[in-house]
């Protein structure tokens, strides 16, 4: 895990909020614009969750293992839930269900950073 990885991935994160958001205000469901966002943000969690586990495979030793790849799973299984439960949500609330977790993972890639380097990792 590094900021560089940490930053991006908030950034498209909280790009799909807005997007969310912004489609609930408007009164419309998802569209591609979002899944697209959603794909990047699900690519950018794979490579995390791929140089994480390399590392912890390598050298690296965690203090709180079992706590980070808790939220490494979390992370991971978010914005596929998300998009799911917003694709079948047929009221204006779609852009919403998506929005959230779509912050939850923000908060979630600075709690897996805080945790790598807490481990020294």
């Amino acid at each position: 895990m590094t900021t560089a990885l940490v930053v991006p991935t908030t950034v498209v994160a909280a790009l799909l909020a807005l997007a969310g958001l912004a489609s609930t205000v408007a009164r419309r469901r998802i569209g591609l614009l979002h899944l697209v966002l959603a794909a990047v943000l699900e690519a950018l969690l794979v490579v995390q969750a791929v140089v994480a586990g390399v590392r912890l495979a390598g050298d690296a030793a965690l203090p709180e293992t079992a706590t980070f790849l808790g939220y490494l799973a979390g992370a991971l299984l978010l914005p596929v839930a998300g998009v799911l439960f917003a694709r079948t949500e047929t009221s204006r609330w779609a852009g919403t269900v998506l929005a959230v977790p779509a912050a939850a993972v923000a908060v979630m890639v600075w709690r897996l950073l805080q945790l790598w380097e807490a481990g020294g990792g």
